[in-house]
């Protein structure tokens, strides 16, 4: 086993610190992430590394879609816009069409943007008067 170096170290402690409304913000940069890693390299012609980050692309949005709560009404919109994405990462696994993950990378920074703005009207997902936890 190597040490981990400085940056790993923070890295870790991060997440096993982070709120679960910050879980999911980091979720969702990471998702932002690999689909741009995977737009630049179909623009390449990289067709490895644009497969194994779509793949990590969806993965965050399959962990989004099935931690959803049934509970809310909410959740069903939710799953029908995470279904799309997923449907339009499918096509981009076949094709390897930058469009198509442009398509899911807006998507993706509109839902990062509103999660941020729900996480400072919630003083980062804590409950507030009484309110349910917006982060589970």
């Amino acid at each position: 086993m190597t040490p981990m170096n400085g940056y790993d170290a923070y890295a870790k402690n991060r997440i096993l610190t982070a709120s679960p409304a910050e879980l999911t913000l980091m979720l969702y940069e990471g998702a932002i992430k690999f689909c741009n890693i995977a737009i630049v390299a179909c623009e390449n012609h990289d067709i490895e590394k644009a497969h194994i980050n779509i793949r990590k692309t969806d993965r965050i949005i399959e962990e989004f879609e099935i931690t959803l709560d049934e509970k809310y009404a909410v959740a069903k919109d939710f799953h029908a816009v995470y279904s799309y994405l997923r449907s339009c990462l499918r096509h981009a696994m076949i094709d390897k069409n930058p469009e198509t993950l442009q398509e899911v990378l807006k998507h993706l920074r509109t839902m990062r943007d509103t999660w941020k703005d729900v996480m400072k009207l919630t003083a980062n997902g804590k409950k507030l008067d009484g309110q349910a936890d917006i982060a589970g």
